[in-house]
């Protein structure tokens, strides 16, 4: 994120996860002082196309190079459908993260194939996979999807919700309340139940609205999540 910054997940009682665009050099060495549990670098929405290969490689050396301590590390990188895809996956690889964070996640096949190419370098069996949920087919295939974690070679262990692309895609509005967010959240939640994955909420976009941000983390660890997305490192705080 670009301050879309941090990223933020927290298993219970609560841990964080800080997200920073990977084009951002200052934000990459920022995080190193985040007091998250998490990092996730991003080459995906919060860097522009002319910077992909910039932060590509800015991520990999950052990640590759280590300094971020006991965090748990994620890079999450292009579509595999983009020009940036493929080797944003094989860069990745090469640079050792925990997880990769794998986006507009919509049908299982999406997971099988980012697999076979973790596979195909013969990656360390530690670096696992992350799903980003945010489409409404991605919704509807919640089931499929999470199910590739069966097959222990697909590296499927968490879920991670995109409430605003799904707005956005649905066209509901997005109230306080989240009253049109929270039956697709529901049902993310039990697939991912079913087939013994982390899921974490998503972002809360108001980063200075404390109260606001308290009240949904608080929604979210009733409905079961096991984290909550943040944009901004001051809701670190806040969410734990």
């Amino acid at each position: 994120m670009q301050q879309t910054g941090s990223f933020d997940y927290a298993r219970p009682p609560a841990t964080q996860r800080a997200l920073y665009a990977g084009s951002n050099a200052r934000a990459l060495e920022k995080a190193r002082t985040l007091p998250a549990d998490a990092l996730i670098f991003d080459l995906e929405d919060a860097v522009a196309p002319d910077a992909k290969l910039l932060a590509r490689e800015q991520v990999c050396e950052a990640v590759h190079g280590c300094g971020y301590g006991g965090r748990e590390i994620v890079i999450r990188v292009n579509a595999l459908e983009t020009p940036w895809g493929a080797e944003d996956l094989i860069a990745a690889c090469a640079a050792e993260p925990d997880a990769i964070l794998v986006p507009k996640v919509v049908y299982s096949g999406d997971i099988l194939s980012a697999a076979k190419i973790l596979q195909s370098v013969h990656v360390a069996e530690k670096i696992r996979l992350w799903a980003m949920m945010e489409t409404p087919m991605a919704i509807l295939n919640a089931r499929t999807i999470a199910a590739t974690a069966v097959h222990a070679e697909n590296r499927l262990c968490c879920l991670v919700m995109g409430t605003n692309d799904l707005l956005k895609e649905s066209r509901a509005r997005a109230l306080h309340d989240r009253f049109a967010v929270v039956p697709w959240l529901a049902m993310t939640i039990v697939a991912a139940r079913a087939y013994r994955l982390d899921i974490i909420d998503s972002v809360y976009n108001y980063f200075k609205d404390e109260i606001g941000l308290r009240e949904e983390c608080e929604q979210g660890r009733t409905l079961g999540m096991d984290g909550k997305t943040l944009i901004h490192q001051s809701q670190v705080g806040p969410c734990n």
